[in-house]
């Protein structure tokens, strides 16, 4: 087995964990949905930070709960949008497995697409929205930031390695 194919191969398969990945936390988020919606409830309520702090930020709290529903439903949406392009993306790339390498590189694209969506919702939703807008890194019950950490890190390095043109 040659290593253009072994790095091809290797691409498909980050690509699928991604897809997993989105998949099992859409399929949660779905049929429990209330777990995490309390999760969005109270960050974007701002109700959990500490006393102390005051009322200084308090402006930026979102209290009303149709905000809630449809905030959790653009996170479900982008998270679907995520599994479903990662899951076109590796069919793509496995159909392209054995071709020359600029069909292989174009075949990345719904890859991308996914990938760059992850860092999107990741990074700006839950770091910049969630953890600065709405202060969550305050919060001791729900402060998703080490996660959201976790996530942007490993999407970001399959990000980069997958648009690589080292596979051909």
């Amino acid at each position: 087995m040659s290593i253009c194919l072994v790095i091809r191969l290797s691409k498909i398969l980050i690509l699928l964990t991604v897809a997993g990945l989105a998949g099992v936390v859409v399929f949660g988020n779905i049929t429990d949905y209330d777990s995490n919606y309390q999760f969005v409830k109270h960050m974007m309520s701002m109700d959990t930070k500490p006393d102390y702090l005051g009322k200084a930020i308090e402006y930026r709290a979102i209290t009303a709960e149709w905000m809630h529903h449809f905030a959790y439903a653009v996170v479900i949406a982008i998270e679907t949008i995520v599994a479903l392009t990662a899951i076109k993306g590796a069919l793509n790339m496995w159909n392209a497995r054995n071709a020359d390498g600029e069909t292989f590189h174009q075949a990345k694209a719904y890859g991308i697409i996914s990938l760059t969506l992850c860092c999107f919702l990741w990074f700006f939703g839950f770091q910049v929205v969630a953890g600065e807008w709405f202060a969550m890194w305050m919060s001791k019950q729900w402060n998703g930031l080490p996660d959201a950490f976790r996530l942007v890190t490993y999407m970001s390095v399959a990000l980069v390695y997958l648009s690589l043109k080292n596979d051909d």
